[in-house]
C-alpha cells in the first residue's frame, strides 16, 4: 500500500481504512487462535474470550463500511483506487465471517464439554487443519498489505491442503462413529468444527482473489488455479 496519490488526503483516508482493516484482522486471528486453543484445552474461559471478541469484530465491520462509504463519496476514486476500496469491503466481510466460524468452533467445543465427552476424542488431525487455517488467514492478510500476487497464489494452493485434511478427517469420524455409536454426538460436533475450519480456508482464498483483482484488474472468483496463475504470470 505504498502507492502515492496526488491527493495527500486520499492517502490519509486510505491509510486509516487499511489500519482499521488490519486491526480487524488482528482480532480475528486472535479469535481463531483462541478457538483452536479451546479445542485442545477444553477451557470455558477461552470459549468466553472467543465469544466476547465476536462483538468487537462485528462493530469493526460496521465502522469500516461507514468509512469506505465516506471515502468513496468524498474522493470519487476510479480504476485501481476504486478496486482497492471495493476489495477492502469484501475482505472485511470475509473477516467477519471468519470470526463467525471461530465463534461456531467455540460453541461446539462447549457442547462437547457440557456432555462430559472430552476424552478419547480424535482431535489431532483436526488440530493440523486448524493450524493451517489460522496460518492461511495470516498469510492472506500479509499478502494483501503488500499486494503480493505471488503470495496470493500460494494461499490458493495451501487451501487445497485444508480441503484434503477435511475430507480425511470426515472419513475417520465416520469410522469412529461406526465402531462406537456412543461417540456420535461428539463426532457430529467435531464434524461441524472441521467444516468451520474448511470454511476459514475458503475465506483466506477469497482474500487472495481480491488481491489479484486489485493488482491485475481481473475478477478471478470461481476460476481454476491454472487460469489464475496465467493471469498473474
Amino acid at each position: 500500500m505504498n502507492d502515492k496519490h496526488l491527493s495527500s488526503q486520499f492517502d490519509s483516508d486510505l491509510n486509516e481504512v487499511c489500519s482499521r482493516l488490519m486491526e480487524m484482522g488482528g482480532l480475528v486471528e486472535a479469535q481463531l487462535q483462541r478457538a483452536v486453543g479451546a479445542l485442545e484445552k477444553y477451557s470455558l474461559d477461552i470459549i468466553r474470550e472467543v465469544i466476547k471478541v465476536e462483538e468487537k469484530v462485528d462493530a469493526l465491520e460496521v465502522e469500516i463500511d461507514h468509512e469506505l462509504t465516506a471515502v468513496i463519496a468524498r474522493r470519487q476514486p476510479a480504476a485501481r483506487d476504486l478496486r482497492l476500496l471495493l476489495a477492502i469491503s469484501k475482505i472485511t466481510t470475509n473477516l467477519e465471517r471468519t470470526g463467525d466460524e471461530a465463534h461456531k468452533i467455540a460453541k461446539r467445543v462447549r457442547s462437547i464439554m457440557e456432555r462430559g465427552e472430552t476424552r478419547n476424542i480424535p482431535i489431532s488431525d483436526l488440530r493440523v487443519a486448524s493450524d493451517l487455517a489460522v496460518n492461511l488467514i495470516q498469510r492472506a492478510l500479509d499478502a494483501f498489505v503488500r499486494l503480493d500476487v505471488v503470495a496470493a497464489i500460494d494461499v490458493f494452493k495451501e487451501d487445497d491442503l485444508i480441503d484434503r485434511e477435511f475430507k480425511g478427517f470426515t472419513r475417520k469420524l465416520i469410522t469412529y462413529m461406526m465402531e462406537d455409536p456412543r461417540t456420535i454426538s461428539s463426532s457430529l460436533d467435531l464434524l461441524s468444527i472441521a467444516k468451520a475450519v474448511e470454511r476459514i480456508g475458503d475465506h483466506a482464498k477469497n482474500i487472495a482473489e481480491f488481491i489479484i483483482y486489485v493488482v491485475k484488474g481481473t475478477d478471478v472468483r470461481h476460476s481454476s488455479l491454472a487460469h489464475i496463475e496465467s493471469i498473474v504470470e
